[in-house]
C-alpha cells in the first residue's frame, strides 16, 4: 500500500501528459477518493473526461495557477498535490519572458500559499533537467520554483505539510517531444537536428509516474528526487526511427544547451546515491532531521547526458515507442 491509496489528490496541469498517465495510473492503481484535474483549458478537460469514460472519482476544476483564489478552493479537502503546470517551452518562455515568470514562478507560489491554507499533506512540484545550471529563461522559472517548494517547508511551521520536488529529463513521447516529429519527417527522408553532438536524458511516461508516486512515499520534505535514466544522442535516436533519412542540421536553438544537466557539481555536495535515484539535499533544513540517509557520491560529480553511464540503444528506443503506440 502506497502513501497515495485511497487519498484525495490534485494535479495541477492535469490534462498535460505526465497528468492523463498519472490519472490512468491512479483509477489503476491507487483508487483515490478523488482525483482533481486543475487547468485552465476547457476543451482539454472534455477530451480527458472523455477519455476516462467520466469516472466519478474524478473531479474537474477550470482555473490558472496564476489565480490564488480559485487554488484555494480546489485544495479543499485534498491531501496529496502533485504540481506539473508550467510553461515549458524553451523558445517560448524566451520570447515571452513576463509570461513564464507569471506561471512557473508567481503559479508557484500559489500552488504553495494554498497548500499551505488548506493543510495539504504531501505535495510534489515537477522539475526538468534544465533547471540545473540554467542558461534559458524555461530553467531559470524551474530552478526559483524547486528553491520556493523546498523553502516551504519552513513556512510550514507546525503545520503537518511537506513539499519535494522531482526532477527528470525529456519524456519520451509526450507533447512536443522529438519523437513524434521525427516520425512524422520520416517519410521525407530528411530529419533536421540542432547539433548532431546533442545528448538527453530519456524517460517514459509510465517511469515518470512510478517515480513520483514512490517519491510521495519516501518524502520527508525538501528533497529534490532525480530519477537514474538512461541518455541518448539526438542523432542516434533520429537514426533509430528514420535509418534511411538524411540528417540537416539547422544550428542550436536560442536558450538550447548542448547538452542537459541534473545535478551540478555544487549541488552534488549534498546528493546522495542509491540503486535508482539520487537525493539532493536542502541547503538548509531547519524544519526536521529525519531528512534520508545514504551514500555521498563522488567528488567533482556531475550528473550530465553527455558523461551519463546509463546509455539507450536504438532497440531498445524503438521497443519503448512501439509500446507508446
Amino acid at each position: 500500500m502506497t502513501y497515495l491509496e485511497g487519498k484525495s489528490i490534485l494535479v495541477t496541469g492535469g490534462t498535460g501528459s505526465f497528468g492523463k498517465a498519472f490519472i490512468r495510473y491512479a483509477l489503476d492503481h491507487l483508487n483515490p477518493r478523488r482525483l482533481v484535474i486543475y487547468s485552465r483549458d476547457e476543451m482539454k478537460q472534455y477530451e480527458v473526461r472523455q477519455l476516462f469514460d467520466n469516472d466519478p472519482r474524478l473531479r474537474f476544476f477550470i482555473g490558472d495557477v496564476r489565480d490564488f483564489s480559485r487554488l484555494r478552493r480546489a485544495t479543499d479537502g485534498v491531501e496529496a498535490v502533485i504540481h506539473g503546470a508550467a510553461l515549458k517551452q524553451v523558445d517560448t518562455a524566451e520570447y515571452n519572458p513576463f509570461e513564464a515568470i507569471k506561471t512557473n514562478i508567481i503559479g508557484a507560489e500559489n500552488v504553495i500559499d494554498a497548500c499551505l491554507d488548506a493543510g495539504v499533506e504531501r505535495v510534489i512540484a515537477l522539475s526538468t533537467d534544465k533547471a540545473s545550471s540554467p542558461i534559458n529563461l524555461y530553467g531559470a522559472t524551474k530552478l526559483c520554483s524547486d528553491k520556493a517548494f523546498v523553502a516551504a517547508n519552513h513556512y510550514a511551521g507546525s503545520k503537518n505539510v511537506r513539499f519535494s520536488v522531482v526532477r527528470y529529463g525529456n519524456v519520451l513521447g509526450s507533447r512536443g517531444s522529438v519523437v513524434p516529429l521525427f516520425k512524422k519527417l520520416a517519410p521525407t527522408g530528411t530529419i533536421p537536428l540542432t547539433d548532431r553532438r546533442m545528448t538527453r536524458f530519456w524517460i517514459t511516461l509510465p517511469q515518470a509516474v512510478q517515480f513520483v508516486v514512490d517519491s510521495f512515499e519516501r518524502m520527508h520534505g525538501g528533497e529534490l528526487y532525480v530519477p537514474r535514466i538512461p541518455s541518448m544522442k539526438i542523432a542516434d535516436m533520429a537514426h533509430a526511427i528514420a535509418p534511411d533519412a538524411a540528417i540537416e542540421e539547422i544550428g542550436i536553438r536560442p536558450g538550447e544547451k548542448l547538452h542537459e544537466e541534473m545535478i551540478s557539481a555544487d549541488d552534488a555536495r549534498r546528493t546522495l546515491e542509491f540503486d535508482d535515484h539520487y537525493v539532493v539535499l536542502p541547503v538548509i533544513a531547519e524544519w526536521g532531521s529525519d531528512l534520508p540517509q545514504g551514500k555521498g557520491v563522488p567528488e567533482g560529480f556531475v550528473y550530465r547526458s553527455d558523461s551519463n553511464d546509463q546509455w539507450l540503444e536504438g532497440d531498445e528506443l524503438i521497443e519503448m515507442i512501439n509500446q507508446l503506440d
